[in-house]
């Protein structure tokens, strides 16, 4: 009965990981979970004034597919004031979060046997949505020693006369590594002269610590042409309920495909959310989001070091985003039984890094408060301690 293209798609395991410790809480199981992708912030005041204010209002009803006007030109300004990007509004379409602008991208531009080059450790969603969409991921290892980022060289060794796209996270989701503005050159001189597209996932620019945040597109002009940019406002504004990404590319005929593409499907974003996006864009809570970050900024320099502590683990002090990716291979080559037998006997939830395309790492995601996250390591350390030391 199902069709051949939803079998061989697989459920996000970290949403599986998330609804798995959710229920043995609801059981009644003493669970700390470090699984989901989310802030453990509440949505600024300002935002949430405005969507009442929205709701007030009457605005309730369908919007351009796209969006407002409004909200494409205050994401076309941010884009030019934050990120040196001249997108222009009719060359932005906004979406139920960046994972539908991904979803729209994909089905737009992958054709069957269209090669789409993913660097290793990944978003759990990207080669799936690729395999989804009839292409072929072709999956880049890339090397711990080097924090986890793509070279050039990988890059010009993976890339055949079927590579239609390149996927570049920065920062990284599940690693945090942050790419340097010399990495993205070197990238980029590798894909000149090629029709090769790039899409730039940069959700969680933000939430950067000690390092400098540089927008793929904004490298060269040549760049800019064959890259995709992405982005929302779900992690460095903790909007995750109110769904909400957003797309810009000069490609006015993508954006047109895309834009039919979600006339179809979804059509236009919640209304009021659009109302809401536009006071985050603008810059009216830089201070909230400023607060965020330096909380978690704290939170991944204790983690960290607690990890680093452990015997048979270690880990690399994240740049952004706020997730740990533990290295675990001096204690198991199967994340997956690792990290079931942990939440079985601690109550501790973390996603096994198989997830992500890397055997022998754990994602650990530091959206909690720092009792938590010193609970759940400290919980950690007496499993690994008891069940694995020599």
């Amino acid at each position: 009965m199902l069709s051949k293209r939803i079998q061989a798609l697989s459920p996000s395991l970290t949403i599986a990981i998330a609804t798995l410790a959710k229920e043995l809480k609801t059981s009644g199981k003493d669970v700390l979970s470090f699984s989901a992708g989310e802030p453990d912030f509440d949505t600024p005041q300002k935002i949430k004034q405005e969507a009442i204010k929205a709701i007030n209002e009457g605005f309730t009803r369908y919007t351009p597919v796209a969006g407002i006007p409004e909200l494409l030109e205050a994401v076309s300004a941010k884009l030019k004031r934050e990120n040196n990007l001249d997108y222009l509004p009719n060359q932005i379409i906004t979406s139920n979060g960046a994972k539908q602008s991904l979803f729209n991208l994909f089905q737009a531009v992958i054709n069957d046997g269209d090669e789409v080059i993913i660097p290793a450790p990944y978003w759990v969603t990207y080669p799936e949505v690729v395999i989804y969409s009839g292409g072929v991921p072709v999956i880049v290892n890339t090397d711990e020693k080097n924090s986890f980022k793509m070279t050039a060289n990988e890059l010009r060794d993976a890339i055949t006369d079927k590579t239609k796209m390149v996927v570049l996270t920065s920062p990284s989701n599940p690693t945090g590594c942050v790419y340097s503005k010399n990495e993205l050159e070197e990238i980029a001189e590798v894909l000149k002269g090629t029709n090769i597209l790039v899409a730039s996932d940069e959700m969680y620019e933000k939430l950067i610590y000690n390092a400098t945040f540089t927008s793929v597109a904004s490298i060269s002009e040549d760049m800019f042409e064959r890259t995709i940019t992405i982005n929302g406002l779900s992690k460095s504004v903790a909007m995750t309920g109110w769904r909400f990404g957003y797309l810009a590319t000069p490609k006015k005929e993508l954006i047109s495909a895309m834009n039919k593409l979600q006339s179809q499907s979804t059509s236009n974003i919640n209304s009021i959310t659009q109302k809401a996006a536009i006071i985050a864009l603008n810059g009216e809570v830089d201070s909230d989001i400023e607060q965020m970050r330096r909380a978690f900024e704290a939170r991944a320099a204790e983690a960290a070091r607690l990890f680093n502590e452990i015997d048979g683990m270690s880990v690399i002090k994240p740049q952004g985003a706020f997730y740990l990716f533990v290295n675990i291979k001096n204690i198991s080559n199967d994340s997956i039984a690792f990290c079931k037998e942990l939440l079985n006997e601690t109550g501790v939830a973390v996603v096994p890094g198989i997830g992500f395309g890397s055997e022998g790492y754990f994602r650990f995601s530091f959206a909690s408060d720092m009792t938590t996250i010193q609970e759940g390591i400290r919980r950690i350390k007496k499993f690994v301690t008891t069940k694995y030391s020599k």
